[in-house]
């Protein structure tokens, strides 16, 4: 068994082995995508139907995050993180050999729980392992240079093994991955958990929050097709908001709760995760809307709209290394109110998008111009996010910021899918539009609607970040610099 001293100079090499396990993780959010039409025609899927392949990861993910973290604490961060790696293996295997519709969903939100219990795990590791400061923000500089390019990465990744083998590997992919970051854990990441905390687990608030949530997910996804005045959905609402209460009421009662309240009296913490609500809410959608103009506008092919992708993707990851050394020497506010200004200027550049377009012109550009921001966001309202929070609570503190841009990326494509329609359907109506004219319209209001979110995050980031805390993490980096340049 390796000693402490042998996994602290073992951490860069852990740092890689976790990234890896974060790439999976947001990968498997969008790499299903491309491979969707031929899923369809391989399971027979109706057109109602296919969108669950992606929404029932999506929505098990965004509700079983704050449960995760939590669990992270209490039950040993190195435990749960093997834990989730094996769940996201034995759910790909099923999935790729699912033989109907009800299998192959099932599978995915399978993946969806382990991808909720591997996410917060890791990235409480990586605090852990890391010194807040200097260091800690060149580890979450890779961490969101990984996580940022997968969604990018998902996209080609999935056009190459769909065409080329399958879509069945489209899913099996997780499979030698996983279980090869399962082996190597036990000799690169010590296990760590809360000491100090009480080891009794609160069900009735896992229970509450994680239903609240999972039902919120399910209202947000299937709103613009249902209709936000529709029963369902109002009454889906309305569920989601007692649960979420119910949560609430019973975390202020418990000894042991599972979400401790006090940690929002971090003023920095609160505001990042609302920050990251809203960041979550503009790019998420970017990715959708990008995908659908190039290929139903412009008809690009699965693969050609993957390799469009590889500049967006190559930047996330040089801007979230840079934004990591820039948080060091500026702080963390800055930086963060940089990048949420990125992504409105490439947002608002995006929705001047037309039907006679191309990569050079309409999608290169703004493409960019919305990577850096999502690479300088990403990290940045992680590093705020963590900042300052107790080791013992750093698993909670990582699921919250996990679920606030789960939510509000589920939240931002439900709005702005809704605008898009609406704006499609009304120019249709009109009579005097092409249905790509139409489309392009709609994508176009999205957009706006998108760059309207990330001015309304570079807003919050300026009212509700501390500039305090910001200063007293640079000057934490540089005392940590300092006897290393003595």
């Amino acid at each position: 068994m390796p000693s402490t001293h042998d996994y602290l100079n073992r951490r860069w090499t852990a740092l890689i082995l976790l990234c890896v396990a974060q790439f999976v993780v947001v990968l498997d959010a969008s790499i299903v995508n491309v491979a969707l039409p031929s899923i369809g025609k391989g399971l027979r899927f109706s057109e109602a139907n296919l969108p669950w392949v992606v929404n029932a990861y999506v929505i098990a993910f965004g509700g079983f995050l704050l449960l995760g973290g939590r669990a992270a604490d209490l039950l040993g961060r190195r435990r749960v993180f093997m834990a989730g790696l094996l769940v996201v293996a034995i759910a790909s295997l099923a999935a790729g050999f699912a033989a109907n519709q009800g299998q192959l969903i099932a599978a995915r939100a399978a993946q969806g729980l382990g991808a909720a219990i591997i996410s917060p795990a890791a990235l409480s590791i990586v605090t852990t392992l890391f010194r807040d400061g200097a260091e800690r923000n060149k580890a979450l500089g890779a961490w969101g240079a990984v996580a940022g390019s997968a969604g990018a990465a998902g996209v080609l990744l999935g056009g190459v093994l769909t065409q080329g083998l399958g879509w069945e590997w489209v899913l099996w992919v997780n499979v030698p991955v996983s279980l090869i970051a399962l082996v190597l854990t036990p000799g690169l990441i010590p296990e760590s958990r809360s000491e100090s905390a009480m080891r009794h687990f609160d069900a009735a608030g896992a229970v509450s929050v994680t239903a609240g949530l999972s039902v919120l997910a399910y209202a947000l996804l299937d709103a613009s097709s249902a209709g936000w005045g529709s029963t369902k959905i109002v009454s889906l609402l309305a569920l989601s908001v007692v649960l979420i209460g119910a949560f609430v009421v019973i975390e202020l009662r418990s000894k042991a709760p599972l979400v401790p309240f006090r940690i929002f009296r971090l003023r920095t913490l609160t505001g990042a995760n609302i920050v990251g609500i809203l960041l979550g809410a503009s790019l998420f959608s970017m990715f959708f809307f990008i995908s659908l103009y190039m290929q139903q506008v412009l008809g690009y092919s699965a693969i050609h709209a993957g390799l469009s992708y590889l500049p967006l993707a190559l930047t996330i990851i040089v801007a979230a290394g840079l934004g990591g050394q820039l948080v060091t020497r500026f702080g963390f506010k800055p930086v963060l109110a940089a990048g949420m200004a990125f992504v409105a200027l490439g947002l608002l550049w995006f929705s001047r998008v037309s039907v006679g377009g191309g990569f050079l012109t309409d999608i290169l550009g703004p493409s960019l111009l919305a990577a850096i921001g999502l690479g300088f966001g990403f990290v940045t309202s992680t590093i705020a996010a963590v900042s300052g929070v107790n080791e013992r609570e750093q698993g909670v503190a990582s699921g919250l910021i996990n679920t606030s841009q789960q939510i509000g990326g589920a939240l931002g494509l439900a709005v702005l899918s809704t605008i898009a329609t609406t704006r499609t359907d009304h120019v249709m109506a009109s009579g005097t539009s092409t249905p790509h004219n139409a489309l392009n319209a709609g994508f176009q209001s999205a957009f706006l609607g998108g760059a309207v979110i990330a001015a309304l995050g570079f807003s919050a980031t300026l009212i509700l970040i501390r500039t305090r805390d910001s200063r007293a993490h640079v000057e934490m980096a540089n005392a940590e610099a300092a006897p290393a340049r003595a």
